[in-house]
């Protein structure tokens, strides 16, 4: 490296020449955040919402359409109940505090997966924002809630059944119209933060084709520094589809 070179500034990670229309992230590593630096878990999960609120901020910043977070599975129902009751809190607490300033800047809040298990008041204010975004079109945020892939297409099938659909009548489109909300678009790229390589029941269907993007960083320092260096790596690559 010559002498210059160690002052000039790194160059920016060269975007996609258009914006990104669907961006999924597997929000990991709140609890090791936490841990690391001897806090509860639970303050690793409120620090995890902060960096909700700015990578969405950034999102929309990027132009990206749509940004799918993976909030809560329906396994994580089995993590120790005060763990849980911490997690429905936080919930409650973002709704309150987090995106109601985000729905200031045109973002559109729709929650992905069931609502039966949710806490009566959580399962009120869910909805609320929801019908107070309902308008909004600067950029669509879905927050997977109690969701499973698996569970979502036994659900699909399900649903096909109780219509009466013939198995002849059962094709791809007509079985995507069956799942929770068909109008979630396919994710073009999928992030995870906190090192581990697995999708963990996320959108099986939904990411047949997406991109994916490992990230060692944990989720509560994940930012616009971050997701603009997975949408350079989404941009170095070539999507073929299946094709040649």
């Amino acid at each position: 490296m010559g002498l210059l070179d160690r002052f000039r500034k790194p160059r920016a990670p060269e975007l996609p020449p258009e914006p990104v229309g669907c961006v999924a992230i597997i929000l990991d590593g709140n609890g090791r955040w936490a841990m690391s630096r001897g806090l509860p878990v639970a303050e690793g999960h409120r620090e995890g919402t902060r960096a909700l609120r700015r990578t969405v901020e950034a999102a929309i910043e990027l132009e990206i359409g749509s940004l799918v977070v993976y909030g809560f599975s329906t396994e994580n129902w089995t993590r120790p109940p005060d763990e849980v009751d911490s997690l429905m809190e936080i919930f409650s607490e973002t709704i309150d505090r987090e995106l109601p300033d985000l729905a200031k800047q045109g973002v559109r809040v729709r929650f992905l997966g069931r609502r039966d298990r949710a806490p009566d008041e959580l399962h009120e204010k869910m909805a609320d924002l929801e019908a107070r975004t309902g308008t909004n079109d600067r950029l669509d945020l879905w927050i997977a809630f109690d969701y499973g892939g698996r569970a979502e297409l036994a659900d699909a099938a399900r649903r096909l059944v109780q219509a009466g659909i013939q198995p002849d009548e059962i094709d791809e489109d007509t079985f995507a119209r069956a799942l929770y909300e068909p109008e979630l678009p396919d994710p073009d790229l999928l992030i995870r933060t906190a090192g581990d390589q697995r999708i963990s029941n996320f959108l099986l269907w939904q990411l047949a084709y997406a991109e994916l993007v490992f990230v060692e960083k944990p989720w509560p320092d994940f930012g616009e520094e971050d997701l603009r260096a997975a949408l350079a790596e989404y941009a170095s690559r070539e999507r073929r589809f299946g094709g040649r």
